[in-house]
């Protein structure tokens, strides 16, 4: 009996352990590329930093928070994250 206490004691072990990979890795993929995102919304002008696994997904975070400081309300948002950004640059 105590054997087979053992065995489940490692087998929930490894899998914690396997577990805590996967989120690392996962998280560490995520963090791949990093831009920052210019964006002129109503006369004003706003930048934010943001990482992504691809470029795509890193520009839209940033100008996702370009626009959470510059719109005023639902309707502006969503025009808002519909507006090409200024400038985008890579950061290294």
């Amino acid at each position: 009996m105590a054997k087979r206490s053992t065995q489940t004691r490692w087998i929930i072990a490894l899998g914690a352990l396997a577990l805590v990979a996967v989120l690392a890795y996962s998280t560490y993929l995520q963090m791949g590329t990093e831009y920052e995102v210019c964006l002129t919304f109503k006369g004003a002008m706003q930048c934010a930093k943001a990482r992504g696994s691809t470029r795509e997904e890193a520009v839209r975070s940033a100008q996702d928070i370009d626009c959470a400081t510059l719109a005023n309300g639902r309707d502006e948002l969503m025009v808002c994250t519909e507006t090409p950004a200024t400038s985008v640059r890579e950061i290294k």
